[in-house]
Order: C-alpha cells, then structure tokens, then sequence
C-alpha cells in the first residue's frame, strides 16, 4: 500500500491516537458521492456514510450530520429538532472549519469539536464505510464506532 495523501493520513492518525484499527484505504476512483464510494467500495449505497456539514444560524457553528447514504437530511425537521437554524456551508466554511474538503470530511478528526448527528438508518448495517479526509479516501467502521469516535446523537432525519 502506497502513501497516504496529507489529508487522509491525519485521520488515520486520529483514528490510531484513539485506540482504533480501522484502516484508511485510498481508491482509484472518485468517492466524492455516495453512489461513487459504493462502486469503487463494492457495497450498498445505503453502507455509505455520508458527512454533510450544516452552518448554525444562532452560533455560526457547523454541525455534522453523517447521513445513510441513501437519505437525505430533512433540514426543516432537524432544524425544529435542534431548536437552530441549519444554514448552507459552503466549501470555505467547510475547509476552515474542519480542516478537511467537501467529498472527503470524516466523520472525526476536525480542527475543532463538532455537534454531531448520526442517521440512525446506519444502525441496520453490520459495517459502513465513511470518509477519510480525501476525496478517494476511505475506511470501514461499525454503527457502534461512529457514535462512539463521534459522540454522536443518534436521531431520524429524514
């Protein structure tokens, strides 16, 4: 296995500074979307953990939500949820926040501590997959490791 890129290597340091064995993998293809990641992968979309960054109204902070890969976020429902307004981050806000691009933001390994979300339609999965940093990087986690490495909520957002 080759070099991992600068980016994806700093999640599989966090990962490994927490006491986990999961493996960043980088793949030949693009998993930039989700439909992507399950191809090069070989696994349902549905596998895919995909994580969406939301912009706080009331604090300016971002919040994760890691979405089923087949779901999208009902951002009415979880904003009356989260008593908060959910705002558009774009890539700027993304990167300076996280510290990582859009199509490559993990689920942990942030510049900062970030709210976290977790699609409970992840739970029914043995196995997901999620991203590592990269565009084309990415590792294999149970449901039960992404609530813990997340601190995650567990909720419906659809």
């Amino acid at each position: 296995m080759g070099q991992l890129k600068e980016s994806a290597q700093r999640v599989q340091d966090k990962l490994a500074e927490l006491g986990y064995t999961n493996e960043v993998v980088e793949l030949p293809d693009s998993t930039r979307t989700a439909q992507e990641a399950a191809e090069a992968i070989g696994c349902e979309v549905a596998q895919i953990a995909k994580s969406i960054i939301f912009r706080l109204k009331s604090t300016d902070n971002p919040l994760l939500v890691v979405a089923c890969g087949v779901n999208r976020v009902n951002e009415k429902k979880l904003s009356s949820q989260l008593n908060d307004t959910l705002g558009k981050a774009d890539a700027d806000f993304v990167r300076e926040r996280t510290g990582f691009v859009i199509g490559g933001v993990p689920p942990l390994g942030h510049m900062e501590a970030i709210t976290t979300i977790v699609d409970e339609d992840l739970l029914q999965f043995k196995t997901i997959w999620a991203a590592a940093g990269h565009p084309k990087a990415v590792f294999e986690l149970t449901t039960d490791e992404l609530v813990e490495m997340t601190r995650g909520k567990v909720m419906n957002i659809k």
